[in-house]
């Protein structure tokens, strides 16, 4: 085979390899292929082992396994559906291959004395083991053919290129890559690989196409083999390093340096009815350090449910109102943007400070009323949702964003404030109630400083909570009336598997009227995502003032809604929904002086997903390792919001399991940055390819 030309790897198209037409480079386009460097970091899913035949006596069920022996019989059997079964033996056992599409042609070759070699899933049929459409290959007399001297990997594929294609391609590309000149550039620093005790590039993808028989199978299922650690560490190292450059963008830009009025600050702090936790505090410090350059802050507030990050953000945009600039407050719901208006209002309106909110669902000459107070610079602060992205939205002098519920947005959208600066990219202030832990935050924002609130306010008592099956509900109600009657108030939660929204608030409404018929003495409120924004605030406001005993909502109260005489949570289905949710729906209560308790409902039979979450939920209040454990149990891709956070797939890398090299790819990092920089883009591209366009400003 030719391999000219003389082209590093990265500049070879696929079409240079044998059997890579127009038709099967454009799907393998699709699938992010683009050249011959991009196939041979398109890495095995997994591997089987068809280095050894296996005697069929010695099969069971579940097994992958290489078989080989006579052809007893062939035979067509007509079932329900017509089938082709094929009866071979070994002197050890027997086993049937069965096949449900076959051509006549088919049927004949596989004639009776002949021999066979096959590989494929063990089943377990009707009257004996079975393989149901395996890979084999026919001989006519006993074969006196070699084991295979490797694993055999298994890729993910596009229609069009099977298996076989793939392995083919990869062998061409492998070929390629034993000629010296078109050896892989060692794109990491040659420190960093003896520091980190990382094998040569070259060297680890040849081991993970082409796996030797006498690999650790345990180690590559586990994805800890020396080989696979240095691609591993290669790829968060790629990442880490694209948010790092994202970070150094933006700090490139102007921002308006910003100055702590003390006098203000004083008289905010003294209206407060409640004292700042030494952990609100030295966050507040955190910020008022990164806002008095002319530097974009970009700091991330993580902190656990009820931990006070609202009043932080408060701290932060009285800091730039008092500087004489705007601010803007995002929330990724209409109820929790409504709810940071109501704080945001009684904390700053005293003061002489005009907080205008922006709604998706105003009325045209209210919105138009607020449009002019943003662009005029009479709104100093500024709370909406998505509505702040349109174009239509001009500010005045905007100098700091504050992003709630950061996971909800993406990293674009995020920037995509900057643009509403006036030439000045404002300081942004991203918060977030799923705390996320340490490692991971790493990873996902390295462009972020990151701060922690990791201390609740003093009199907060953690919730009690029970998990119960559904037939044990007539015990929730009498539960419920007992909290009614003592004076307590009760969020019931209804949650729906359905992604209708209307369904979701009918079966709400449904369970309001019955709640309502089973405890005629308590007074029943519902919300739900359907209501006007105005019915919303009334019936919020309502449960407030003690107006409303037991709430039906949908899990549009999950954050942000904060009545402190609320004592006890009821959540329907729990088993549906994930940890982190869970978690924020039971944050609605122990917000006041009274024992606080949450009550999982739960139907039918529980997956071992669902019943490890709810052991989760009833063996610890804390945030940070309920995030830890849907961390475990969901991946980073889950509990980020892949598609939101513009986080790309990890080709190789597993966050959960390869979390302990984050310390080591941050040192990593600063060194490139700074002793290697020339070759930084180059292993972004390696890992990254197109992808990095999310991270452009």
């Amino acid at each position: 085979m030719s391999i000219a030309p003389e082209k590093p790897l990265i500049d070879q198209p696929l079409s240079l390899l044998r059997g890579v037409g127009p038709k099967i480079e454009e799907k393998l386009n699709k699938i992010g292929l683009h050249n011959i460097q991009d196939l041979l970091f398109h890495l095995p899913l997994r591997y089987q082992d068809r280095t050894r035949v296996v005697p069929m006596g010695s099969l069971r069920a579940g097994d992958q396994a290489v078989v080989e022996g006579s052809i007893d019989l062939a035979e067509v059997s007509f079932g329900r559906r017509r089938m082709l079964l094929c009866h071979i033996s070994d002197g050890t056992g027997s086993l049937i291959l069965r096949f449900f599409h076959f051509s006549n042609a088919q049927k004949e070759s596989l004639s009776r004395g002949s021999h066979i070699r096959c590989f494929g899933e063990i089943r377990l049929g009707k009257k004996t083991l079975e393989m149901i459409h395996p890979e084999y290959q026919r001989f006519s007399e006993l074969p006196d053919i070699a084991d295979e001297d490797a694993l055999t990997p298994i890729y993910s594929t596009t229609d069009g290129v099977h298996q076989l294609k793939m392995r083919d391609l990869m062998q061409q590309a492998l070929q390629r890559l034993s000629i010296s000149q078109f050896a892989l550039t060692e794109y990491v620093a040659e420190n960093i690989l003896s520091d980190n005790n990382l094998m040569d590039i070259n060297k680890a993808v040849q081991i993970l196409h082409y796996p030797p028989p006498d690999v650790s199978i345990d180690l590559l299922v586990q994805g800890r083999h020396p080989a696979q650690q240095r691609l591993v560490f290669e790829e968060l190292l790629a990442h880490y390093l694209s948010l790092r450059q994202l970070r150094q963008k933006m700090q490139k830009h102007n921002a308006h340096a910003l100055q702590n009025n003390h006098e203000q600050w004083q008289v905010f702090l003294s209206a407060l009815d409640f004292s700042l936790t030494n952990a609100q505090q030295r966050v507040i410090k955190e910020i008022a350090r990164d806002i008095e350059h002319a530097i974009p802050m970009m700091r991330l507030v993580q902190g656990d449910v009820g931990s006070g990050k609202t009043i932080v953000a408060a701290a932060a945009a009285l800091m730039a109102i008092t500087s004489g600039h705007q601010v803007a407050l995002m929330a990724p719901t209409e109820i929790l943007s409504e709810q940071h208006r109501q704080n945001f209002c009684q904390w700053l309106e005293p003061m002489g400070i005009n907080v205008v909110w922006l709604s998706g669902r105003m009325k045209v000459k209210q919105r138009r009323e607020a449009l002019e107070k943003i662009a005029g610079g009479e709104a100093n602060m500024v709370i909406g949702t998505h509505a702040l992205f349109q174009d239509e939205v001009v500010f005045s002098q905007l100098a700091l964003v504050i992003i709630d519920e950061q996971h909800r947005f993406g990293v674009h959208q995020r920037l995509a404030l900057r643009e509403k600066g006036n030439g000045m990219a404002p300081h942004q202030l991203i918060m977030t109630a799923t705390p996320i832990p340490r490692t991971l935050a790493m990873t996902a924002y390295a462009d972020l400083d990151v701060s922690v609130i990791d201390e609740l306010p003093p009199g907060r008592k953690p919730v009690g909570t029970v998990v119960i099956p559904e037939s044990r509900r007539s015990e929730v109600l009498v539960r419920v009336k007992h909290a009614c009657s003592q004076g307590s108030q009760v969020y019931w939660v209804c949650t729906l598997i359905e992604e209708s929204e209307s369904l979701q608030c009918q079966a709400a409404a449904e369970s309001a009227d019955l709640l309502q018929q089973a405890l005629p003495d308590c007074r029943v409120g519902l919300v739900h995502g359907r209501l006007k924004a105005e019915e919303k605030e009334q019936i919020m406001n309502r449960f407030k003032a003690g107006k409303i005993d037991l709430l039906v909502a949908t899990t549009v109260i999950e954050v942000g809604v904060d009545v402190p005489n609320a004592s006890l949570m009821i959540v329907e289905n729990a088993e549906r929904l994930g940890l982190s949710q869970l978690h924020q729906l039971r944050g609605r209560v122990g917000r006041g002086a009274k024992e606080s308790n949450c009550v999982l409902i739960y139907q039918g039979r529980l997956s071992q997903m669902a019943k490890a979450r709810l052991a989760a939920m009833r063996e610890t209040n804390d945030g940070f390792i309920i995030a830890q454990r849907d961390l475990e149990l969901r991946g980073p891709g889950e509990v980020l919001g892949t598609r939101q956070t513009g986080m790309v797939q990890m080709r190789i890398a597993d966050i959960v399991r390869d979390q302990y090299l984050m310390p080591a790819v941050s040192m990593a990092a600063e060194e490139m940055l700074t002793r290697h920089e020339s070759k930084v883009p180059h292993l972004i591209r390696r890992w990254l390819g197109d992808n990095i366009q999310y991270g452009q400003v």
